[in-house]
């Protein structure tokens, strides 16, 4: 995400959380990169489509695992 986020040299994607309990996604990210705002998202919900370098969303089933890999965005 170097090249879309200016100054930002960490991780942007996490495909290795794919499968995993969503509250052990945001553990993993938060520990990480803590700059960034993580949250998680159950699969239905309404969200907006901005762009944003500070923001990773969970994306989750209905039984909390992690349903698409996390990204920053």
């Amino acid at each position: 995400m170097a090249d879309v986020c200016p100054g930002d040299s960490g991780k942007g994607i996490w495909p290795e959380l794919l499968g995993v309990r969503g509250k052990v996604a945001v553990k993993v990210i938060n520990k990480e990169n803590p700059k960034l705002s993580v949250s998680i998202v159950e699969e239905g919900m309404m969200v907006t489509m901005d762009f944003r370098c500070d923001r990773v969303r969970v994306w989750v089933d209905k039984h909390g695992f992690v349903k698409e890999v996390p990204r920053i965005g």
